[in-house]
């Protein structure tokens, strides 16, 4: 005697129970969204979205059939694996991302200190800075502020220097200290 035994897989079954409980919940979701009426046994959904849904582009060649609720989601990208730490080392440890060693870096020949080629040292800027608002100090002790300054050209003597006959009526400020080496005669 034989038995014949047919088996029948499940996942068909759960497949159509699935896309059935889908299909009304889209139908008693989507007229709510739309303005038409909803049943009064549909669901309610409360949901913080912008004042108009995205509608999404037809085609003439598609058939009629009511718009889905996934068509209004706005799906962003996401990446596929996990990126690992020996990939992110690399890209963040690459050698056009590293510090670049400077070559040109030279010695001051005032100071001594180190400073880029054809740029300013900055210890003797901040010397020169100090020499600047010395010099303005005087000159507002002097004339007693900005507005009474003359418009002539300034010149500036040191200890033991005296005004050549270039300087007559120039505005002259003493200094009473040695005239230091960067700041030089004109």
């Amino acid at each position: 005697m034989a038995a014949l035994v047919v088996v029948f897989s499940p996942l068909p079954r759960l497949r159509g129970l699935l896309q059935r409980c889908w299909g009304r919940l889209e139908r008693g979701l989507l007229p709510g969204f739309s303005g038409g009426q909803r049943p009064a046994w549909g669901p309610a959904l409360a949901v913080q979205a912008p004042v108009f849904l995205p509608e999404p582009v037809r085609d003439a060649t598609e058939s009629n059939e009511a718009p889905s609720l996934l068509d209004s989601i706005l799906w962003m990208a996401a990446p596929k694996k996990r990126r690992t730490i020996e990939v992110n080392r690399c890209r963040r440890r690459n050698p056009n991302k590293l510090i670049k060693l400077k070559r040109n870096i030279d010695i001051c020949p005032e100071c001594g200190n180190l400073k880029q080629k054809h740029v300013l040292c900055g210890y003797c800027y901040a010397k020169v800075k100090a020499e600047t608002r010395l010099i303005r100090m005087e000159i507002h002790k002097k004339e007693g502020g900005p507005f009474n300054a003359p418009t002539v050209e300034t010149v500036i003597l040191y200890d033991g220097e005296k005004p050549t006959e270039k300087d007559e009526g120039k505005r002259i400020v003493e200094r009473a200290r040695k005239r230091p080496s960067w700041f030089v005669q004109n």
